[in-house]
């Protein structure tokens, strides 16, 4: 429908604004400020983000006509709606509870289940398992195993006897002996063994469950170790080639291969670029497989499964871990998963119960019913913001790609450390901007709940397999970014439940009201991530009283809480009265006054806190003065 006269007349009256011209009225607005400093946005991908974008920041980009179902599937799978499969994570050994746990999830909203087979040793057993289970209906996956081709075995058994039809079976295996290799140091028997099983797996459920897929790539353990979203996507990516190569080198056609491999991502907090990351990956992966000449354009698709990731979640103020969890779902929804899970709030720190499962699994009923996100096909689509994330990511994670390829390959590039190496580099990026509070974790750095008990949280370590046993090959470590926190809270807890009394900060604040506040604030906020008692009185009227206040108070620290201009004249003062009533407490000046550093250094001031202080180094040096750590 064109414009008519009047509409045509009120558009004429706002001509086109160049990009130019947005370019500098942004340098006006910052008066001076650098651009690129204060608006573009460094990743840890390895590229700028704009504050914004425009059509023209389209151009070029050779996937925008494509179409959703259609190669090369960056819109998805999927041409009718955007429905997905709600998949709970049962990892349950005892058949019986297992059982009893899925037909539960079933009954109450889940259409995907992943079980644990690793006691499953014959067809008796299986039954129990999957008694009164759909088959036809619900996604059978199985997270674990002694032994795939006995589990496909027995699961074939299972099906055949209920004279179901093979076609309606759907499901998986977590069968991916390369990431065996990465996570514990070597392949499980061998290499040859394990791609030996890989054929026989394939070529058993090419003629008996013609859409059961049985092999998994975990990239969702790179994240968990700390991995940037380009690695994860390269080094999947790198992993999935080296299956290629191997089976299409057997003699398993390509087109059996390719449609027999789900990929899993784990989704994090940088919602924009997690929508991204799973169109970038959809293109790639069928570029990569074209490369391998396929018959059929379906071969090109891959099956994405999403899974929240436990690298983000904490122990403590627990219940933010349903805020995170619940962007991350929607991230995984909108970016067109073919079947998520979210992670019970509570599993960093305990057996998930009944209660826990059912918030985690009514998320996504949300998700779909109330917010209608299965609705529509790739609703990011179109975004200059998100095609352009989508591009960048695509151009970078191709290139550590090829890198890895030039290496000689994923497995080459494990046995050299390669993987290791770079993963860890991100990771201790990472873990350095959550103790500098770049990045922020509520209840972890930032704003703690300073009256929560810590005596019946338990933090998890990443589980190792024959921890005594040195590996063939360096394993990649996964773990929690809240993890050197909530060591130290936890040690706080340890300590006083033996009986000692809780150290406390006392925060003596005075002059300017704004700073003050806002310095208190800071500090309890820093002292109170390590589980010390926050002392503070509001209402003093002279330096002197505060002094007294907190001698009175026994206090271990006393934080100085005023503006950069009044410390010259307060801190000599409570320096002097401090040190008098008790020389060993330690006066701390919250903030960082750069020309009278020196100066209150010499009047006697201990230490100094501010936003560029390392909150693990400086809380760990605390610890050991208050003797709650060696």
């Amino acid at each position: 429908m064109g414009l008519n006269n009047q509409q045509r007349k009120l558009f004429s009256k706002f001509p086109p604004v160049t990009t130019h011209e947005w370019e500098e009225k942004i340098k006006t607005d910052l008066k001076g400020v650098d651009y690129g400093k204060k608006l573009i946005w460094k990743t840890d991908e390895g590229f700028d983000v704009k504050p914004y974008y425009r059509s023209e920041n389209l151009q070029g980009l050779e996937y925008l006509q494509s179409i959703p179902g259609e190669p090369f599937f960056v819109r998805g799978n999927k041409k009718i709606n955007n429905n997905w499969m709600i998949r709970q994570d049962i990892p349950v050994m005892d058949v019986e509870e297992a059982n009893r746990i899925a037909l539960d999830a079933v009954q109450k909203g889940a259409d995907s289940l992943n079980l644990c087979a690793f006691e499953i040793t014959n067809r008796k057993q299986m039954n129990r398992l999957l008694s009164n289970i759909d088959l036809s209906k619900t996604d059978i996956n199985f997270m674990s195993s002694r032994s795939y081709p006995l589990t496909l075995e027995l699961l074939i058994y299972e099906v055949t006897h209920r004279k179901i039809e093979a076609e309606k079976i759907s499901g998986s295996f977590n069968f991916d002996p390369i990431s065996y290799l990465l996570l514990h140091g070597d392949f499980y028997i061998s290499k040859e063994n394990n791609f030996e099983e890989a054929v026989y797996l394939l070529k058993t459920v090419e003629k008996k469950l013609p859409n059961f897929k049985v092999v998994t790539i975990n990239g969702h353990n790179f994240p968990e170790a700390g991995s940037t979203i380009v690695q994860e996507l390269a080094f999947s990516l790198s992993s999935a080639n080296e299956y290629f190569f191997e089976l299409t080198s057997k003699g398993i056609p390509i087109d059996t291969v390719a449609r027999n491999f789900i990929l899993s991502l784990g989704i994090g907090s940088d919602y924009f670029l997690e929508i991204a990351k799973m169109r970038a990956v959809r293109l790639l992966w069928a570029k990569i497989v074209e490369q391998y000449h396929p018959k059929q354009k379906e071969s090109l698709q891959i099956f994405i499964h999403s899974k929240t990731v436990l690298r983000n979640k904490a122990i403590f103020d627990p219940y933010v871990n349903l805020l995170r969890s619940t962007t991350e779902g929607m991230a995984a929804a909108i970016g067109n998963s073919d079947s998520i899970s979210i992670s019970p709030f509570d599993l960093a720190f305990s057996e998930p119960d009944d209660f826990s499962v059912r918030i985690a699994r009514n998320q996504q009923l949300i998700l779909k019913e109330e917010a209608y996100l299965d609705k529509v096909i790739d609703a990011s689509a179109g975004s200059y913001y998100i095609e352009n994330l989508t591009h960048a990511l695509v151009v970078h994670a191709w290139e550590l790609f090829l890198k890895t390829e030039e290496k000689g390959g994923f497995i080459e590039c494990i046995k050299a450390g390669f993987i290791q190496d770079e993963i860890e580099a991100s990771r201790r990026k990472k873990e350095t901007d959550i103790a500098l509070r770049k990045t922020v974790m509520i209840g972890i750095n930032q704003y703690p709940n300073l009256k929560e008990s810590v005596l019946d949280k338990v933090g998890t370590q990443p589980s190792q397999l024959n921890p005594d046993t040195p590996p063939k090959y360096r394993k990649l470590n996964l773990s929690r970014g809240a993890q050197p926190f909530e060591m130290l809270r936890l040690a706080m807890g340890k300590f006083c439940a033996s009986g000692k009394k809780t150290p406390s900060v006392y925060l003596l604040t005075f002059g300017n009201p704004s700073m003050r506040k806002a310095r208190a604030t800071f500090a309890t906020n820093f002292f109170g991530c390590a589980g010390y008692e926050i002392l503070e009185d509001m209402t003093l009227e002279t330096i002197e009283e505060g002094v007294k206040a907190a001698l009175d108070a026994k206090a271990e620290i006393v934080v100085i809480c005023s503006s950069d201009e009044e410390y010259s004249d307060i801190a000599p003062v409570v320096v002097q009265g401090i040190k008098k009533g008790n020389p060993a407490i330690k006066v701390v000046v919250a903030g960082y006054p750069k020309d009278n550093v020196e100066t209150l250094k010499i009047a006697g001031v201990d230490d100094f806190i501010h936003l560029r202080s390392n909150l693990i180094e400086t809380l760990t040096k605390y610890h050991k003065m208050m003797g709650i750590i060696d």
